[in-house]
């Protein structure tokens, strides 16, 4: 296969131009060798905030906080109140328990002092008291039902009669009242 020139590119439009893409150096720039010069370090420098300036303190933020700190208080005296009147609660019981034990011996002595039998034989034997004999012995039936009489009281009139007496009797209770 044979190449085709093109005559374009046969021809340099520049003069100084060689054919190589890589640029000649003139003879001084060769000869001086630059100088290694280590690249400086920067220094740490803390980047610029923008920082609000402080403001007026909310007067709702000031009264929110103060409700929370008498509220906290309140909350300390109620645990405290509380811790009291358990104690309290412990010694009333440890009471109660030995006001029990001394309410059972009271009663047991007053049972003791107070023999039924005792009485009855003493007051027998004194004559003060007597049994009683079979003829003081009566015997209610409540075997009926119960039933109510009511004396001297007036039968109500019905029909005419009665309607008139309880317009009468209105009529008296008004004037009764107005008067």
């Amino acid at each position: 296969m044979k190449r085709r020139k093109y005559s374009k590119y046969d021809t340099i439009p520049f003069p100084m131009y060689d054919g190589s893409a890589a640029r000649q150096l003139e003879q001084e720039e060769v000869l001086r060798p630059r100088p290694l010069v280590r690249p400086r370090e920067r220094a740490v420098v803390r980047p610029k905030v923008r920082v609000r300036e402080a403001g007026i303190v909310s007067p709702f933020a000031v009264v929110g906080f103060l409700a929370v700190l008498v509220f906290a208080v309140l909350l300390l005296f109620s645990y405290v109140q509380l811790a009291v009147i358990s104690d309290q609660v412990v010694s009333l019981r440890s009471d109660l328990t030995g006001l029990k034990t001394e309410e059972a011996k009271l009663r047991a002595q007053y049972e003791l002092a107070y023999d039924l039998e005792s009485i009855e034989q003493n007051l027998t034997d004194s004559g003060a008291m007597v049994k009683p004999q079979n003829g003081q012995i009566i015997y209610v039936d409540l075997s009926e039902p119960d039933s109510v009489t009511y004396f001297q009281q007036e039968e109500e009139a019905t029909g005419v009669e009665g309607a008139v007496e309880s317009m009468h009797s209105i009529f008296t209770e008004i004037v009764e009242y107005f008067s």
